[in-house]
């Protein structure tokens, strides 16, 4: 593989992004690229490298972004004829080639909107799970590398960490908003509305959740939109310590992933649970 097309799939995947790579396994015949050579799909469409241009680039990255739009994780083979012209004008096969599509970066995401003990607790916790972790801050004192090695760490104003590129919030990310306060838990809940993520949860005393979403409701947030938060985030196990909310937080978004009945759990500590979601 092209070091220099390595580096950018590296740092892509680094900024939580993804896509497919597809590289050259067999290589028959007269072939334009030899085997290794590798191309990488972005969702977008857009493409680093080459595995020899013409149609069968152009059908492998079809296949691509079917792939991504499936939403499929495992890797594929495809087999390609590559086909020359004669000075007859006719089309003749030049050599044939087994191509591996590979997704990268699909898989599930936690993205941590606060790098407190809970956050760093919940960010290790994730990462040890599989999932792709990614912590904001506004504090670069705890959103960083040493404090959090186990993930991608946004350490900037909340507004700079919506902007584009910056998070990776669609239906693979499980989003937890732990900030320092309920102030900063508002604005975060305010910029999720309209992202279509897997699961948005929320800590807090029902006391404050409440009075948060009635000033949501006043702002203008739907309220259809608030009602699919879980809050208080976690399934209710009496947690205490950071590590122990940060289990119970991960035990609710994998239960959620994998379509778990929660609901019983929730109702033996007398919680109400609405279609699925805790009510406060």
């Amino acid at each position: 593989m092209n070091l220099d097309l390595l580096r950018v799939i590296n740092k892509e995947l680094e900024e939580g992004k993804s896509g497919v790579l597809c590289t050259v396994v067999r290589a028959g015949g007269s072939t334009p690229r030899d085997l290794g050579a590798c191309m990488w799909v972005r969702c977008d469409g857009s493409s680093e490298g080459t595995i020899g241009g013409g149609p069968t680039e152009k059908t492998v990255t079809e296949k691509a972004l079917e792939m991504i739009k499936e939403g499929r994780q495992e890797p594929i083979l495809h087999e390609a004829i590559f086909r020359e012209k004669e000075s007859g004008g006719q089309s003749v096969c030049g050599g044939e080639a087994t191509i591996l599509l590979e997704p990268l970066g699909f898989e599930p995401a936690t993205v941590i909107f606060g790098a407190g003990h809970v956050g760093r607790a919940l960010a290790r916790l994730a990462a040890a799970t599989g999932y792709k972790t990614t912590v904001w801050d506004d504090r670069e004192e705890y959103a960083n590398p040493e404090r959090i090695p186990w993930g991608r760490n946004i350490a900037c104003p909340l507004e700079d960490a919506f902007k584009e590129g910056r998070l990776s919030l669609d239906g693979r990310s499980y989003v937890v908003v732990v900030t320092r306060g309920h102030v900063l838990d508002e604005e975060v809940v305010r910029k999720m509305e309209g992202y279509p993520v897997a699961y948005l949860g929320v800590i807090g005393s029902r006391k404050k959740i409440a009075a948060v979403r009635q000033r949501l409701i006043e702002s203008g947030v739907k309220e259809e939109f608030l009602d699919g938060i879980y809050q208080p985030v976690g399934l209710p196990i009496g947690s205490e310590t950071p590590e122990e909310i940060a289990v119970s937080v991960l035990a609710e978004i994998i239960a959620v992933r994998r379509g778990a009945e929660i609901c019983a759990l929730r109702s033996a500590y007398g919680e109400e649970v609405v279609q699925g979601r805790k009510q406060v």
